[in-house]
């Protein structure tokens, strides 16, 4: 089951609508812009969630944030075809 829907009047500017649009696919412009919305809130709770982190912990160094790459690029490693998608 889909979630309901609700009709809005955006607006943006002209190239950035019609770059949408040709991008846009069979889904269609509200499905593409629904997308982008989505991904948009998702980032945004993300950066919530790294600020109350950081308040509690303390800011993540460049090496922490390294060496967590280091172990995601050697987990990866470990995996059929490189961690690729199947």
């Amino acid at each position: 089951m889909t979630e309901p829907t609700g009709k809005y009047s955006i607006t943006m500017p002209r190239d950035i609508a019609e770059a949408a649009r040709s991008r846009s696919g069979p889904s269609g412009l509200s499905a593409y812009v629904a997308a982008a919305v989505a991904r948009q809130i998702e980032r945004d709770n993300l950066s919530e969630l790294i600020q109350v982190a950081e308040a509690e912990h303390g800011p993540i160094t460049d090496d922490e944030v390294q060496a967590l790459r280091d172990q995601l690029h050697h987990a990866r490693q470990g995996q059929p075809n490189g961690g690729a998608a199947a």
